[in-house]
């Protein structure tokens, strides 16, 4: 079963590598050199807390948080555990495969933090989070087409950026019904001092 899942990860790269035609591949470059180092999604945060108020801020900064825990899963969890080297080289025609980390292939942090931040901004601005879709989206493939990963490392990646935003929702509704109930005491406890 490894074998033949090693096997579909390799014809899956490979085909990426052919079949996606220079134009597309410059880019899906270029989209990936906004995303490096989060840019765009920090732009985006900032977008959305400035345009939509309050709801924004919310959605920017759950955005925000989620794509710091995936980037902490991915990139300081799960590369240190598991060491997998790199696609070959020599898979690649273009020169792109030439310009990729040192670190292990698995997975794919990049997916990780585009996917963790659109996840995590569409329950409170379901626009942002359907327009970013689509360059979370060309992010993963174009980790793929540049020979940066497999695709398995950029599904796991996408795993990983779906539960950092999970936890991130979770700890936020856990925090507001902790504070709502701490009120709710407040509340009562401050009329049972009026009534007595």
């Amino acid at each position: 079963m490894i074998k033949e899942l090693q096997e579909l990860d390799r014809r899956l790269t490979q085909r990426a590598a052919d079949r996606i035609p220079p134009a597309a591949g410059d880019l899906l470059s270029a989209l990936e050199a906004s995303a490096q180092h989060s840019k765009l999604w920090c732009g985006t945060a900032l977008l959305l807390a400035t345009a939509q108020g309050r709801q924004g801020r919310r959605a920017a900064a759950a955005g925000m948080a989620a794509l710091a825990v995936a980037q902490l899963l991915s990139n300081a969890v799960c590369k240190q555990l598991a060491d997998r080297p790199r696609p070959p080289r020599h898979w690649f025609a273009h020169d792109k495969a030439n310009d990729r980390p040192d670190s292990s292939s698995f997975p794919s942090g990049h997916t990780a933090a585009a996917v963790a931040f659109t996840t995590a901004i569409a329950p409170g601005s379901p626009l942002a989070g359907a327009m970013c879709s689509l360059p979370a989206g060309l992010v993963a493939v174009e980790r793929v087409h540049s020979g940066a990963h497999y695709p398995s490392d950029v599904l796991a990646g996408a795993v990983i950026g779906v539960i950092s935003a999970g936890l991130v929702h979770g700890a936020a509704r856990a925090v507001r019904g902790r504070l709502e109930l701490l009120m709710h005491r407040g509340r009562a406890s401050g009329a049972c001092g009026r009534l007595g």
